[in-house]
């Protein structure tokens, strides 16, 4: 009788840039990018007045909830940008590194309505009704993300990197293994964009 040894193959893990919208996402990936680890994006969301850098996104993370995993080992040494509320989606037989992005809620809200204005639309919900809502979805996705076995994160501060972007960007680079390109990060930092402050 022959036995066979189960072989474990080490790969490497998907990394996940995740926040509430307007958070700092796109910048987030750019800077990726521009540290060494390439973007799973399918350039089909074109950059426009509110994301003139980008928006880094991937079509089929938006099926996640659907079912749609297939992509998934395409994303490995990867980084995707995966909204908030489809974390919970992932499977757990992957390994994961994500990025949680953290900015002030009136910032938050703030530029979430510029955007809808000059897409002609209106907010459904007000202010204080949404700051509420952001707040609990973000302790739920976070209390989620404490309990997966495969899942690491970093808090990532949008209104810090802005401000003093080293330590954030040293931050992220330790938690990704130290082999990032930081000053070509810092690079990235457009205080520029900066554009709805609280």
């Amino acid at each position: 009788m022959r036995l066979f040894k189960k072989l474990f193959i080490k790969t490497d893990p998907i990394i996940i840039v995740s926040g509430l919208p307007r958070s700092g996402t796109s910048m987030t990936m750019k800077m990726l990018e521009a540290g060494g680890i390439p973007p799973l994006t399918d350039q089909i969301r074109e950059a426009d007045v509110d994301n003139p850098k980008g928006y880094y996104e991937f079509e089929r993370a938006k099926k996640l909830k659907d079912g749609d995993a297939a992509w998934l080992p395409e994303a490995q040494g990867k980084a995707v940008k995966l909204i908030g509320a489809l974390l919970v989606e992932l499977p757990p037989k992957y390994d994961y590194r994500v990025l949680f992005m953290r900015r002030n809620i009136g910032e938050v809200l703030a530029s979430q309505s510029k955007m809808l204005e000059r897409r002609g639309e209106e907010n459904k919900v007000d202010d204080g009704t949404m700051a509420l809502l952001f707040e609990k979805h973000v302790r739920q996705v976070e209390e989620w993300m404490k309990k997966q076995p495969g899942l690491k994160y970093i808090d990532v501060d949008y209104n810090a990197m802005l401000s003093d972007p080293r330590p954030q960007v040293e931050a992220i680079n330790k938690f990704l293994g130290g082999s990032l390109d930081t000053e070509a990060m810092l690079a990235v930092v457009d205080p520029n964009l900066y554009r709805q402050r609280k």
